[in-house]
């Protein structure tokens, strides 16, 4: 007969430092924010988001899409949980703002000092930091 005394199990636990959590949240918050003000502008059409669009040949009713795309994208990157949808909703973002940079490029519409391109690259700088800095829970 075998008998067990005194065994003693220990579990590491890693957790992430506070710093980079907190740039974490400043970062994705940030973003959120910002694309959160754009996707209602272009759903309610404010300020020059109707000649931004037709500007560069598109017509109207992308503000339309393209608006719900942003809101949608928000909500699925501060919910917590659904670490998949959240994957997909960092590179929808990614694409859609490198896809207005370029559209604006092509079209020769650089706005005010480069305004047209350079916001939406920020925005997606901003989109690959938030990615990055993610909690440990949040990969895939």
């Amino acid at each position: 007969m075998s008998t067990i005394i005194g065994t003693k199990t220990t579990a590491k636990v890693e957790t992430q430092p506070r710093g980079k959590m907190i740039a974490y949240w400043l970062v994705t918050l940030l973003l959120a924010a910002s694309i959160t003000l754009s996707g209602i502008g272009q759903l309610m059409r404010y300020g020059g988001n109707v000649e931004l669009v037709t500007n560069i040949g598109f017509p109207l009713y992308v503000t339309n899409i393209l608006g719900s795309w942003k809101l949608l994208g928000v909500i699925a990157i501060v919910v917590p949980g659904f670490s998949r949808l959240k994957e997909w909703a960092h590179a929808g973002i990614f694409f859609l703002m490198t896809g207005a940079a370029l559209s604006h490029v092509f079209a020769n519409d650089y706005g005010d000092y480069g305004f047209h391109i350079i916001l939406p690259l920020s925005y997606a700088a901003l989109n690959i930091v938030s990615w990055a800095l993610r909690p440990k829970s949040r990969k895939l």
